[in-house]
């Protein structure tokens, strides 16, 4: 790579300070060059460390809500980068995350990539949520983290009337801008404090936002029918593209993975009600 493009990295915080030290400093640890990188916070009026930490980093910490779309716009407007990648403050980054991105853009002519994740974790149902997880790289489930930032404002950012599925809608506009791409360097999802009522909790708080979702895109984009139907989201996703294979190697993670599936079916039911 010739030339080193700049590239801001946003995370948007709420409450993190037992997360955003681990976050920033496998940033600090790049193999892309640092003074390249800059580091933007977006902070939701925290009540811990969560800016005090920060603060130690960058000089560029910002207090924005009430939602994370919000804090992400705001992240990419005050951002001076080539490039953007947004984060939240539980996501440890791969040492060759920034230096692989920027190169696959520069010679590849992606105007945005997927990162893989790994949930990492103690316990049994952070293997079931890796598990999980790792069928829904650079699908319909997934959403894009990082790209051109000229890009990503040129399509308008996150839509901010919705919470949860924000994600889901970004990438689809992305999609439409031009072309997309995977690394092979990987994200670190951590989980460790994995609790299922919480977990559930937090899907049903998310739930209220798919009905706008699907009312923003129509009940009847294939789209909408693969990420909020019955058929794609339980079978399809699993199954394509030779992913059938891992199901019947892992049996026992399969099994728990489809009960935390129906579980949330069960959610969405409701909040369709």
């Amino acid at each position: 790579m010739a030339s080193f493009p700049s590239v801001s990295v946003i995370i948007t915080t709420r409450n993190e300070e037992k997360n955003i030290l681990n976050c920033i400093q496998s940033i600090e640890i790049q193999t892309y060059p640092r003074d390249n990188i800059e580091l933007i916070i977006v902070d939701n009026n925290s009540a811990d460390k969560t800016k005090e930490i920060a603060k130690r980093f960058t000089d560029k910490v910002y207090n924005f809500g009430p939602e994370r779309a919000a804090q992400r716009n705001l992240g990419m407007k005050e951002a001076k980068g080539e490039y953007v990648l947004y984060l939240d403050a539980d996501m440890i980054l791969s040492r060759d995350l920034i230096k692989e991105s920027v190169s696959l853009c520069q010679n590849g002519g992606f105007i945005a990539l997927y990162i893989p994740e790994k949930i990492r974790g103690e316990g049994f149902w952070i293997r079931v949520r890796d598990f999980e997880r790792s069928f829904y790289n650079a699908t319909c489930i997934d959403a894009v983290r990082f790209g051109r930032r000229d890009k990503f404002l040129e399509i308008g950012g996150f839509d901010e009337t919705l919470n949860g599925p924000e994600d889901w809608d970004f990438d689809r506009r992305i999609n439409r801008a031009g072309k997309t791409g995977i690394t092979n360097s990987i994200l670190f999802h951590n989980e460790s404090g994995f609790n299922l009522k919480r977990y559930l909790d937090k899907k049903e708080y998310y739930a209220i936002s798919f009905r706008r979702y699907a009312e923003k895109w129509g009940k009847k984009d294939p789209i909408i029918k693969k990420q909020l139907g019955f058929g794609y989201r339980y079978f399809g996703v699993f199954l394509e593209k030779g992913k059938w294979k891992r199901l019947l190697m892992h049996p026992i993670l399969a099994l728990s993975m489809y009960f935390l599936r129906i579980k949330v079916g069960i959610i969405f039911l409701k909040e369709k009600r």
